[in-house]
């Protein structure tokens, strides 16, 4: 039998750190680090905001190697 197309992980794991607003590292392909929380995402994007004078930001989900959540 085939793997599914979606499990709904990223989903529910983007779901998780955007309800409890946990800080995490965004490591994009250009190897650039940003910190935040994720405010918003959907099939394309992430909307990171960040505190507490570095402007939000929209990243595109293909610019991102890995996100990981930051101890408190």
């Amino acid at each position: 039998s085939k793997a599914p197309a979606q499990t709904f992980e990223e989903a529910r794991y983007l779901r998780k750190l955007s309800s409890a607003r946990a800080p995490v590292r965004v490591r994009l392909m250009s190897g650039e680090e940003l910190e935040g929380y994720i405010e918003y995402w959907d099939q394309s994007f992430i909307r990171l905001t960040r505190e507490p004078d570095a402007p939000n930001l929209f990243i595109f989900k293909h610019d991102i190697c890995y996100i990981a959540e930051l101890p408190e």
